[in-house]
């Protein structure tokens, strides 16, 4: 594996990026689950906003990861996911013109493909870093969450912005327990081979 592969731009070893990139993306979906079951819940222009937002920012920290762990060219399923969930950021500005329900399916959808993204990111990553057993398992569950949403999306229940909230909490628990997972894992490598 070539030494861009293994260093961000800044020079440091990739998993020093990725607890970082780990522990901002918990921080971000904690603070969105956090507002989704608190103000959003009852302010529909703000829940709108933060519908649209969610695949936006997936979008960007895709691009983001991408770029410090070698480039989109090197990076084809963060490349697709960025793609996938710019349009998704889109289409869900224009669902929201037709109702809840409309807004899931698109969420549904994107979770589907998202999902199958990261986990194939996950995969490609899993010889040169530690913790993507935790990205894994959850793009596994966000491929599954998809697929119920389009389906809670046809049923009898009415659905909104704490519909989806969940998903991205789970989301942000997997991110959390990855970062904490690098860390401890490059402490434990320090304490065996100390620099020096």
């Amino acid at each position: 594996m070539s030494a861009a592969m293994l260093n961000g731009y800044s020079g440091q070893p990739i998993s020093g990026w990725l607890k970082r990139y780990y522990f901002i993306r918990f921080a971000f979906s904690a603070a969105w689950v956090a507002v989704a079951f608190g103000a959003a819940k009852t302010a529909p222009m703000l829940a709108a906003i933060m519908l649209v937002g969610y695949p936006g920012w997936d979008a960007i920290a895709n691009f983001v990861d991408a770029q410090r762990s070698g480039g989109l060219g090197r990076n084809k399923t963060q490349l697709l996911n960025v793609v996938v969930s710019t349009i998704t950021a889109i289409a869900v500005a224009v669902a929201l013109g037709y109702g809840m329900n409309s807004v899931l399916v698109v969420f549904g959808i994107w979770a589907g493909f998202a999902g199958l993204f990261q986990l194939a990111t996950a995969i490609h990553r899993w010889t040169s870093t530690g913790a993507q057993w935790a990205m894994i398992l959850s793009g596994a569950q966000s491929a599954l969450a998809g697929f119920l949403f389009v389906r809670m999306a046809n049923g009898p229940e009415p659905v909104g912005i704490t519909t989806v909230a969940p998903y991205a909490a789970f989301g942000a628990f997997y991110f959390l327990v990855a970062a904490i997972w690098l860390t401890v894992s490059d402490a434990r490598k320090g304490t065996l081979h100390p620099a020096g």
